[in-house]
């Protein structure tokens, strides 16, 4: 039985993944953490119509309570929330999947340097197994010529924060790496005439769209276009809960990826 305590646990991403563990087999969850001014805090997941369980959900200066009979602490929040939350998690020794974007580089360089030398953990900016997947195919394409454009397309539903999402900027990080492209630009209006060392990349934010990225490499006469859509939050819930019981089998303190997880 994995024990896990889920932060975030009443946002889009957080209550999905604790709907999934409450129902799926081998998991329990112990702990429930919400922003310090949710309405709901000091109730039950009962009472929330999240789960049957009578978990109270805690503000996070209740942090070390909700996690002190966790195995695993799961969290998407925001990152102001992490750079609080997760160094006390790694210091009572709890593992960590975490999937929160937004992050300067600065401040996601810190955290992971912070939380490497504590406790095993998994950093994703999507849990997906089809984008995982989508990751490792793109370096194929370093194969195209050098005459070829890259640009990304990423849709997200109305609420979401970060533009573009960690996704994206994990594909754009990807093909700059086999581009050479030193420089992104995010949309374009007006006289904006494609250059030969930029990676495009457009972010949509509409309805409630759980998440489609799509990249395109382009040449004069033809064009590869391929697109990952998610149906439901479901499917990085599901994502998230299988880098759970990996992480729950690793003893070697270090911040991990999903490609490490389903050994890509």
């Amino acid at each position: 039985m994995i024990r896990v305590c889920i932060a975030g646990a009443t946002g889009r991403m957080g209550s999905t993944v604790l709907r999934e563990a409450c129902l799926r087999e081998g998991f329990e969850v112990v702990g429930a953490v919400a922003s310090p001014n949710n309405p709901n805090i000091g109730k039950t997941l009962s009472d929330l119509g999240l789960c049957d369980s009578d978990v109270e959900l805690v503000g996070p200066d209740r942090l070390s309570e909700a996690v002190e009979n966790a195995d695993v602490y799961i969290s998407f929040t925001t990152p102001e929330a992490e750079k609080n939350n997760l160094p006390v998690v790694a210091d009572l020794g709890r593992k960590i999947v975490m999937g929160t974007t937004g992050f300067s580089e600065e401040d996601f360089s810190t955290l992971k340097l912070r939380i490497a030398e504590k406790v095993p953990a998994v950093f994703a900016p999507n849990f997906a197994i089809g984008v995982n997947v989508l990751f490792k195919v793109l370096s194929s394409l370093k194969a195209l010529p050098e005459t070829y454009d890259f640009s990304i397309i990423e849709m997200h539903h109305k609420g979401k924060k970060d533009a573009p999402s960690g996704t994206a900027a994990k594909l754009g990080a990807i093909i700059s790496g086999f581009k050479g492209y030193e420089k992104t630009v995010y949309g374009r209006s007006g006289v904006s005439i494609r250059k030969s060392d930029e990676l495009e990349i457009l972010s949509v934010r509409a309805g409630g769209i759980p998440g489609i990225h799509e990249v395109v490499a382009a040449g004069k006469y033809e064009v590869i276009r391929i697109e990952h859509t998610s149906f439901s939050r479901s499917v990085f819930a599901e994502g998230a809960l299988y880098a759970a019981e990996w992480v729950h089998e690793q003893e070697r303190p270090g911040v991990y990826s999903m490609e490490d997880v389903l050994g890509l």
